[in-house]
């Protein structure tokens, strides 16, 4: 890295920065209720991106016999990138980046074998009650690294393990064929797939039977995975510094005021131990913290790099994302909803008809960006009298998320890992549109 960026200096550049990344991951794959695919996957690469004249230049490679020829490459690019509207950071403080614990060597030291037994107990556990359904199964473990230098001074880097579980499978009966999925990441070894079993066999339960879809604005609850499918994109899309600077966001002029239900906080927080996405610096560098996108209702922070900060006057908030060969952008790392005050099974009290939502299909569909979602329900039960009574087919939901949460009936006071990445309760609203298709 120190070569490269020496090149970069010498070729005259008035900033630079290396960005580079190595990966190790070993995936295997169950079909049909086997082993199918055991691979290994080595990558890695170098990212020059530079600051010349006021214009952003970027360029990057795999081979490490090329990475000499980027100062050229990224030098022919330069006068026509993107005017650039910030100066790259310097060395923090030793204090300023938390610690997070994100690498575990029990993940590094996992063999295959281990892997494969995981994966087989999981397909055999549930087929034992269920001999029918044709499994699949997924696990997964990584080792990486992620390095940042630049001509500021910055000099940084950290590694991360990653280590994934999931399994599920399709029941054919006659011209009816259910689909159910369960999984959870984390950046720690983890080895209770216990409640995955359960989660899977419930999900087999509730839709032993099909029931006629409630049609209108009925009762619905979303799920934490049914959150995460449904309301969390539409929703968060606005809070992306990008959207705000081009003027595409709903609430870009919104920021202090109540956007939805005040019993709705929602915070993008990399400082999580363990989680999928938690670091201890952003993608250029910058410090992670927990903030609140989201704090009781009222919009509070946007996601910010250090590009769209500059455009809108503001600081980055250490919200920068970027691939090898792209140059960074704002997202959010690792999402936690925090919970309500209601017991889960006290969501489905006082339900004469309504339904529950676990996964959609389609998602994305109509004005995103302006909060509209609208999806096939792939997953999905009817709610009878406060109970479930059976799985609903051919069901399609929509709406707008910011008048879905603007009609909160209650939030769940348990939040759950929605596969490694996202912590959400269970939500109850009104103001979707359920309607059957046909």
């Amino acid at each position: 890295m120190a070569d490269l960026l020496q090149n970069a200096k010498d070729a005259g550049f008035d900033q630079a920065e290396v960005y580079r990344i190595t990966s190790q991951s070993q995936p295997i794959r169950f079909e049909a209720n086997r082993l199918k695919e055991a691979t290994r996957r080595d990558t890695s690469g170098a990212a020059l991106r530079v600051i010349h004249d006021s214009r952003l230049g970027l360029s990057a490679t795999t081979d490490p016999a090329a990475e000499s020829e980027l100062p050229a490459r990224v030098k022919e690019l330069t006068p026509f990138g993107a005017e650039a509207s910030f100066e790259l950071p310097g060395q923090p403080g030793p204090d300023d980046y938390p610690q997070v614990q994100i690498y575990d060597e029990a993940i590094e030291a996992l063999t295959f074998d281990e892997m494969v037994q995981t994966g087989q107990k999981l397909i055999d556990a549930v087929r034992k009650d269920w001999p029918d359904l044709n499994c699949s199964a997924s696990v997964s473990r990584g080792v990486h690294r992620q390095s940042l230098v630049n001509t500021a001074g910055l000099n940084v880097s950290f590694p991360q393990t990653s280590y994934s579980v999931g399994f599920g499978g399709e029941l054919v009966r006659g011209d009816d064929m259910l689909s159910v999925w369960e999984g959870f990441g984390a950046s720690r070894m983890f080895t209770d797939t216990d409640w995955m079993i359960e989660s899977l066999v419930q999900q087999l339960e509730w839709a032993r039977n099909t029931a006629d879809t409630p049609t209108g604005q009925v009762p619905v609850i979303f799920t934490p995975r049914g959150v995460s499918a449904a309301l969390l994109g539409p929703l968060l899309g606005g809070f992306n510094g990008k959207a705000v600077m081009t003027g595409s966001s709903p609430i870009g002029d919104r920021l202090g005021e109540k956007v939805i239900d005040e019993r709705i906080s929602i915070f993008d927080d990399p400082t999580i131990d363990g989680a999928i996405g938690s670091r201890p610096f952003d993608d250029e560098g910058i410090p992670s913290r927990r903030m609140a996108l989201i704090d009781q209702g009222v919009a509070s922070n946007f996601l910010y790099d250090l590009q769209t900060a500059g455009r809108m006057n503001a600081t980055s908030t250490g919200a920068a994302g970027r691939g090898l060969s792209t140059l960074p952008g704002p997202g959010t790392s690792v999402l936690d909803v925090a919970p309500g005050d209601t017991p889960y099974e006290d969501l489905f009290l006082g339900i004469k008809e309504g339904i529950l939502v676990e996964r959609l299909l389609g998602a994305g569909q109509g004005n995103e960006m302006g909060g509209d979602f609208k999806a096939n329900v792939s997953l999905g039960y009817k709610i009878e009298n406060g109970k479930i009574v059976g799985r609903i087919k051919d069901t399609m939901i929509s709406g707008n998320v910011y008048d879905a949460l603007s009609k909160l009936e209650a939030v769940s006071d348990k939040a759950e890992w929605v596969y490694g990445s996202l912590r959400t309760p269970a939500i109850r609203c009104l103001g979707v549109e359920v309607a059957a298709a046909g």
